[in-house]
């Protein structure tokens, strides 16, 4: 996997004030990051799950807890739909 690594300091306070363990700081901040991304709209739903190191089941489930829609538009229903007429086959 090609990656770059980025680098940030933050206050002890600010991860006091958020309730981030500090010693999970770096995971809990990623799975932060990836949930704003894919609201965003700048992540998919698998992309979003691979960069917060969830599954994507995982991903959706915290999704759910936090009152967020997946994005699922009518374009992504039909390829389902076709998908699923071209799997009954």
């Amino acid at each position: 996997m090609n990656t770059v690594k980025v680098e940030m300091e933050i206050p002890r306070d600010v991860l006091f004030a958020a309730r981030i363990d500090e010693e999970k700081a770096s995971s809990e901040l990623k799975k932060q990051l990836a949930v704003h991304l894919f609201e965003g709209e700048l992540l998919s739903l698998g992309k979003a799950a691979e960069f917060s190191g969830m599954s994507r089941w995982d991903f959706m489930d915290l999704l759910g807890s936090l009152k967020i829609p997946l994005h699922y538009s009518v374009k992504d229903w039909e390829k389902d739909k076709e998908s699923l007429k071209e799997l009954s086959k």
